[in-house]
């Protein structure tokens, strides 16, 4: 425990004047002490926890945190600034910061030490003491929970005592039950149970939490949930067997919202459990971790944000089948030639020493893998939207698809439908009889036989036609045309890297993989080859100009060279992260011109990955290297332009090769 914060993790003086600087100077603290090994990785695993959703708090707090593979052991590192610091919490900066680091396979122990500070952070002596404290060392120790606890008992005490209201004797208080959970379920999960609690018990309301963090997961009792009069879920994740609160009258709020304003959510509870406003909750199997939604983050953000959480959920699920069949295809037509797709089947003809036999294997191996694409896609987008009830229609509806030659679309439209109709047979109250049946039985067949008749009679045929148009144009792609459609998807693949433009453009190259043509063919070359140009560019850049990196960057240079000959493009994030207003403009200009480039030499590929390593399976491979090359050029003669140019204007940060703990210079993506 004495571990976990040490005076050398203390600033308290911190000059940085933004959320970025500010990360940067703590986490260069972890450095020093041996607790972060890599320090842009580990800034980009904050940057991408950040990303998801402000970590300011109200009162003055600021606690970035993560979970990272470069953290050796759990690490609390706190500044104190003067000034405050943006940390998007709504009431202002922040002027006490922590920054927390959990390894990836952090043990339970220390994850409950870290969800131990951020409940006490709710409490207000104890922030009042962060701000008033001289020395580090002292600091540390209060933070580690080595001061005397005997006085804040005796204080709580009579608070506690005050918020029994005076009429409990005669009749029961209001009962409400809790779930809270963040994204990395390190800090604002605790925080808003604690917040929940003493907002409960300030107003007379008897509130038990259940945190579905890190530290781990231990279920409400049933009973206490079967005796609840409401609901409060504050969550940025999946709830876990949701199915337990069904019937009861439900807060659905992200868990920030838990943390700023539990008087409000409490408040709403009472008023909805008066008006006998009971919550539609989907039924789930029971397991912990049912469902892939995102909580209250997918429930109530803005349709667009949801939609393509769906479709990702479906995508993520699709992209094995694609990766497995479309290399046993490509190396099948490396090892037989095209006509090797009308073979014979080998359960029929099979020659052990014959290579065109083997090729025929491969093949149909391959065809067998790509004939679950559909189904699969639209089984999981139904998946994403109502869990396990939802992935028999899902399916049935994707193999109907497949049936009236609606394809990639269909499969999309079938499990939007499927997941749609799903939700709303969840809505429709039952007897407590049926609801042992109606996640295995009763919705199955109901949603299927209905997304069944829709997909069949009403929407197959007019999807068909709008697949085999969009076929036809890009069949006939050509010259202008086809070299905007490179641009705009060289332009997607690197402006986030892996994020939901990256994959949209991914996803569309795939599905044409599902019933590959020319056209469809030369958009999967185009997407792959723009994709490597962002590490490739950025290992180019540390190795001829070393000096405009830090010595992580150099490290991480050597490194992108694989991932961006595997098509990796995750492996440029560290640099967008730390320098994003240079980067990403460089690396989308580089794949643009790399997409353009590959539409218009006409380069094909049937293999949906393996970058470098499938080049023999390329129509055009000579040409299309000289698309990756050009676009790699680009990009790394736009970084280093403007890095160098950065570097020779005065800086008052300091050296930019060498940054130190209170340099602002650098930014840390959010």
């Amino acid at each position: 425990m004495s571990e976990l914060i040490t005076a050398e993790l203390v600033d308290l003086d911190l000059s940085a004047t933004t959320k970025d600087a500010a990360a940067r100077s703590l986490a260069e603290r972890m450095v020093a002490a041996r607790r972060v090994t890599d320090l842009d990785g580990f800034l980009a695993d904050v940057a991408a926890r950040e990303a998801q959703m402000p970590t300011g708090l109200d009162g003055g707090i600021g606690i970035p945190h993560c979970r990272s593979e470069h953290v050796s052991a759990p690490t609390l590192a706190f500044g104190r600034s003067a000034a405050g610091i943006d940390f998007g919490a709504a009431d202002g900066p922040a002027d006490l910061v922590f920054l927390i680091a959990a390894p990836a396979g952090a043990d339970d122990d220390h994850l409950t030490i870290l969800s131990g500070l951020a409940r006490r952070l709710m409490d207000p002596e104890f922030t009042a003491a962060l701000r008033a404290g001289t020395d580090p060392r002292a600091v540390a120790a209060l933070i580690r929970g080595e001061e005397p606890a005997e006085a804040r008992a005796e204080e709580s005490a009579p608070e506690q005592a005050e918020a029994q209201p005076t009429g409990a004797a005669e009749s029961a208080p209001f009962r409400i039950v809790a779930v809270t959970s963040c994204p990395t379920g390190i800090a604002h999960t605790y925080m808003a149970a604690e917040s929940l609690a003493a907002a409960g018990r300030a107003e007379g309301v008897e509130v038990t939490v259940e945190t579905q963090g890190s530290a781990g997961f231990k279920k409400l009792d049933p009973a206490v949930v079967a005796a609840a009069d409401a609901v409060i879920w504050a969550h940025d994740v999946e709830v876990r067997e949701k199915a337990r609160f069904q019937g009861k009258p439900l807060v659905d709020v992200g868990v920030k919202a838990g943390i700023n304003r539990p008087a409000e959510l409490i408040a709403e509870a009472r008023r909805k459990a008066e008006r006998g406003e009971i919550a539609a909750v989907a039924e789930t199997d029971g397991s912990a971790g049912s469902g892939d939604g995102d909580g209250a983050g997918a429930d109530h953000a803005h349709f667009g944000v949801r939609l393509r959480t769906y479709l990702m959920s479906g995508v993520s699920y699709m992209v094995p089948f694609v990766a497995a069949g479309g290399l046993l295809i490509a190396l099948s037509f490396a090892i037989g030639g095209y006509e090797i797709a009308s073979a014979k089947s080998v359960a029929d003809q099979f020659v052990w020493g014959e290579a065109d036999s083997w090729a025929a294997l491969l093949n149909q191996i391959g065809s067998a893998a790509f004939a679950f694409l559909v189904p699969v896609l639209a089984g999981y987008i139904a998946y994403g939207m109502a869990d396990r009830p939802a992935l028999v229609p899902g399916f049935v509806g994707g193999a109907i698809a497949l049936t009236v030659n609606a394809g990639f679309l269909g499969g999309l439209v079938a499990g939007l439908l499927a997941g749609a109709v799903v939700m709303a047979i969840q809505r429709v109250p039952v007897h407590a009889t049926l609801r042992g049946i109606m996640p295995v039985l009763v919705i199955p067949l109901i949603a299927s036989a209905v997304v069944g008749f829709l997909m069949f009679i009403v929407v197959g045929k007019p999807i068909a036609s709008l697949q085999n148009a969009l076929t036809d144009w890009l069949n006939g792609l050509s010259g202008s045309n086809a070299v905007i459609l490179g641009v705009v998807l060289g332009l997607m693949m690197c402006f986030d890297m892996g994020g939901p433009l990256n994959k949209v453009a991914y996803a569309f190259a795939v599905g044409g993989l599902a019933d590959p043509t020319d056209g469809s063919l030369k958009v999967m070359a185009a997407v792959m080859a723009a994709g490597m140009v962002p590490p490739l560019a950025m290992a180019l850049a540390t190795t001829v100009r070393r000096k405009l990196f830090t010595k992580a960057e150099r490290e991480n240079g050597r490194a992108a060279w694989v991932l961006g000959a595997s098509f990796i493009t995750e492996g440029a994030i560290p640099f967008a992260a730390a320098d994003p207003l240079r980067v990403i403009p460089s690396v989308m200009a580089g794949g643009a011109v790399t997409g353009a480039l590959s539409m218009a030499f006409g380069a094909t590929l049937r293999a949906p990955h393996g970058g470098a390593f499938v080049v023999p399976l390329i129509g055009e491979p000579y040409l299309y290297l000289l698309a990756i090359a050009a676009g790699t050029l680009v990009a790394t003669a736009l970084v280093v332009l403007l890095k160098g140019a950065r570097r020779s204007a005065p800086d008052p940060a300091g050296d930019a090769g060498a940054a130190g703990p209170g340099d602002s210079r650098v930014t840390v993506a959010a």
